[in-house]
């Protein structure tokens, strides 16, 4: 089985990539409304003046196109956008706050409180945290749509409108696939939990293992919520991903399942983990579930999760696999594991 596994899953999803052109504008170009927040480090440019505020989106019109958005909450990933267009599925990175995280007080941040509302808050524009301001028009959503609308005008050829209500003010957000890494992951299911979304895609995430959001009553129902991760990435090892999973009600549609000895649909489950070799290295584990430079090749020099990817993006959220009970070695008290 191990020898003819990689054959199979070669021929589960092409590896043929046509990379459509990226698409730039500057946030602070689109909308005169959006602001500098200095005080958390969401800036237009750096010190040394290079521009913060860039986002990108693409869309390869030469291939059958699905009519879904992917949101990207992390820095723009071409080979990741090249395998999204491949699918169908248009794609943007907005430029929203996101590195709040080092700057804020140690003793807010593990509160088990305060990292979701900021990133509710980042999300939304909505007044939920007292750490940080930030208004309607910096937020992931009002920049998204702010994005979207600037697309639709400027590259009609990629009819991004239909992504757009019908009463012009906001998005379509059962169109809407968010996703994100690490930070962005953890950021991509704290949204869904407050609006409903076609699909999240966690990769190496979600994180905050001190707060509870994660089992907040869900606007995004968990069948429509996938998970992968490296068993070598710190948050895997610490537990910090198999708790969120299981507190958002994961392990109800199907078990964490080893992707490097199943083959798709892979029990058509929402919780996937690899082993594959990273030379020991954790820091590249974290970084390796996602198309890139650390991602694991084969010796043909292709990436052995071609067939990952596109499952997680494009798996049929009504095929749920059995639901599997707890998981009691996975701890989910973290702060009484700290103590």
């Amino acid at each position: 089985m191990k020898h003819i596994l990689p054959c199979l899953l070669a021929l589960c999803v092409s590896t043929h990539v046509h990379a459509a052109p990226t698409i730039s504008k500057r946030a602070s170009e689109i909308d005169p409304r959006a602001k500098e927040h200095p005080e958390i480090d969401f800036v237009f440019t750096d010190k040394k003046g290079k521009p913060q505020d860039l986002q990108n989106a693409s869309v390869d019109t030469s291939v059958k196109l699905q009519g879904k958005l992917v949101i990207w909450l992390m820095g723009h990933s071409a080979p990741l956008f090249e395998r999204l267009n491949s699918y169908g599925l248009h794609a943007i990175q907005p430029h929203y706050a996101n590195k709040w995280f080092g700057i804020i007080p140690a003793a807010r941040r593990d509160d088990g409180k305060t990292l979701g509302d900021i990133r509710l808050e980042a999300c939304t524009g909505e007044d939920v945290s007292d750490v940080v301001s930030i208004p309607q028009p910096d937020s992931m959503m009002e920049r998204s749509f702010q994005f979207v609308k600037w697309l639709a005008k400027e590259h009609p050829e990629g009819k991004w409108e239909q992504f757009i209500a019908q009463d012009g003010k906001g998005l379509r957000w059962d169109k809407v696939i968010v996703s994100g890494a690490s930070h962005g992951a953890t950021t991509s299911a704290r949204f869904a939990k407050h609006q409903k979304v076609d699909r999240v895609v966690c990769f190496c995430g979600p994180r905050d293992n001190y707060d509870s959001w994660q089992a907040l009553p869900s606007a995004t129902p968990g069948n429509r919520i996938f998970g992968f991760s490296h068993v070598l990435d710190g948050g895997w090892t610490a537990d910090h991903y198999c708790r969120s999973w299981e507190m958002m009600g994961l392990n109800q549609y199907g078990p964490i399942v080893d992707v490097d000895i199943s083959a798709p649909p892979f029990q058509n489950t929402r919780r996937l983990i690899t082993n594959a070799d990273v030379k020991g290295d954790d820091k590249r584990a974290h970084s390796s579930v996602t198309p890139g430079g650390a991602a694991v090749k084969d010796k043909d020099g292709k990436f052995i999760h071609e067939a990952v990817w596109h499952y997680l993006f494009n798996h049929p959220v009504d095929q749920t696999g059995s639901p599997t009970p707890a998981d009691p070695d996975c701890v989910k008290d973290q702060q009484k594991k700290a103590r």
